[in-house]
């Protein structure tokens, strides 16, 4: 079915405009993304937002009238709507995946208040490359649905396992579950990372950009684990942290 929508006071219009907000998405749960690499991923979408100059165009090569739930809107409406510049016309809307953390099996990837957008999407990112799925963060981090999120995984977000949770429930599950603890900080009682031997189930610690991993979480920690530094900077950006320390994981993985 084609929608054509004309007029800012349309209603569906007017939550597409608040979308960029953490609680709209929440309270409609739903999430945008931008872009026509979206168009090619294999994953339910709720709806497709075209803008109209581009419709002819984005027939041609995609056939977009296969897809239910079509919605064209003029120019000038897109244009409030999109994140990007030079937008190539397309915003996908998806259902937000809901998981609760007791359906969290295997390696676990936790993020500690970590608040850049672009981090976290870089992050996203390099598990799906290095075979990770499951990540937690930590209530307080940014949100993964932030459009600038959702464009920097590029994709990656539609293949994960992703839930929020206090540190006080996230160190219980752990600690149930028989997770052995590596946190990545600088401390007298670090290891090289390369040196870390994984049990049969791990759960990979990163903190925040500023001031590092949250005190409850190096209580409960097995393992402290640093990543070598020979040059004359004090610390990693913390997705380059990340991918450094988790395509490790994955060697040892793919090793035993």
């Amino acid at each position: 079915m084609k929608t054509t929508i004309a007029s800012p006071d349309n209603k569906f219009y007017k939550i597409l405009r608040k979308l960029d907000k953490k609680k709209y998405r929440d309270k409609n749960n739903i999430f945008k993304a931008e872009g026509e690499k979206f168009l090619k991923e294999k994953i339910n979408f709720t709806k497709i937002i075209i803008k109209e100059s581009k419709y002819e165009y984005l027939e041609n090569k995609y056939k977009i009238t296969q897809f239910n739930n079509l919605t064209i809107l003029k120019d000038d409406l897109f244009d409030e709507i999109s994140e990007q510049e030079n937008s190539q016309g397309v915003i996908v809307l998806y259902s937000k995946l809901l998981t609760s953390i007791e359906e969290i099996d295997g390696d676990v990837v936790i993020l500690d208040d970590v608040q850049d957008p672009g981090n976290i999407g870089t992050i996203i990112r390099t598990m799906e490359a290095s075979g990770f799925k499951n990540l937690i963060l930590t209530k307080g981090s940014v949100d993964v649905y932030n459009p600038k999120t959702v464009r920097a995984t590029m994709g990656g977000i539609f293949k994960s396992n992703i839930i929020y949770e206090t540190p006080e429930r996230i160190t219980e599950f752990l600690k149930d579950n028989n997770y052995q603890v590596i946190s990545t900080l600088l401390d007298k009682n670090s290891i090289d990372y390369r040196d870390v031997e994984l049990k049969e189930k791990n759960a990979y610690i990163f903190g925040n950009e500023g001031h590092g991993i949250s005190d409850i979480f190096i209580e409960s920690t097995d393992i402290k684990a640093i990543i070598p530094i020979y040059g004359d900077v004090d610390s990693l950006n913390v997705s380059v942290a990340s991918g450094i320390f988790l395509y490790k994981m994955r060697e040892k993985i793919e090793n035993k």
